[in-house]
């Protein structure tokens, strides 16, 4: 049976959030670091067939007692990060690779996104057996203005435009031949894995996930996520 597989890529510093005592991923709310809520998604969804982590070299000893606190039974794998997200991703890739066959799911999602739905999960996985990608995506809330190279200005319409987000879904042979290919080219600095499949040519196909799925970058963010844990844990008990 072709395996659905979750790629969480979790290798950054965090520089932008300004901890000194540890990274973003590893930030703690209500004693479980951000991570760990994140992994609970896939660890919990009954599509995923496993999960392999990218995480910065000198935390993989905590992540892995973390794993084993909260009882993610999923995770086959845990590899170091690399310098950029392009090559943590490549290197849980590989990984995946090693374990399974070349026409699996694979879904790569940054460790720091811990508010997508089960959901949105599902229909990455239905929406790339279907087409061979998925893109989660919410609905521009603002106007884009794209500088051209010409100096020019150019504003897409609102309505015709997507903010890209994770997942993003791929086929594992696709998505490890655009890294390499991008590799023997010695680009290093795709913004995210949907502009590499794009810049190769390869067609995007979308679905739209939730507003709250943010990536946790800075405090402000980190003060929505808690905020969101709280709505949900009213959620359960109030039942509103």
């Amino acid at each position: 049976m072709r395996k659905s597989i979750a790629v969480i890529f979790a290798g950054g510093t965090g520089n932008r959030m300004n901890t000194v005592s540890r990274p973003k991923q590893f930030l703690e709310l209500q004693g479980k670091p951000i991570i760990i809520y994140t992994l609970e998604l896939f660890d919990n969804h009954p599509e995923i067939d496993g999960i392999v982590v990218a995480c910065l070299e000198s935390w993989i000893p905590f992540l892995e007692k973390q794993i084993k606190k909260f009882e993610i039974t999923k995770v086959v794998e845990i590899v170091p990060g690399g310098e950029t997200s392009q090559a943590s991703i490549f290197n849980g890739l590989v990984a995946t690779e090693n374990r399974y066959d070349s026409d699996s799911i694979v879904l790569i999602h940054d460790g720091v996104r811990p508010l997508i739905t089960e959901q949105t999960i599902s229909d990455n996985i239905k929406t790339a057996k279907e087409f061979g990608n998925c893109i989660t995506c919410v609905p521009a809330t603002e106007t884009f203005v794209v500088r051209q190279k010409d100096g020019s200005l150019d504003i897409p319409s609102r309505n015709d435009s997507l903010i890209a987000r994770a997942p993003q879904t791929f086929v594992l042979t696709d998505i490890l031949a655009a890294h390499c290919r991008s590799q023997s080219e010695g680009i290093s600095d795709f913004i995210d894995s949907c502009t590499m499949m794009s810049y190769y040519g390869h067609e995007m196909h979308t679905i739209i996930g939730p507003m709250e799925n943010i990536k946790i970058t800075t405090p402000s963010d980190f003060f929505i996520f808690r905020a969101m844990v709280q709505v949900h844990e009213n959620q359960q008990i109030f039942g509103f």
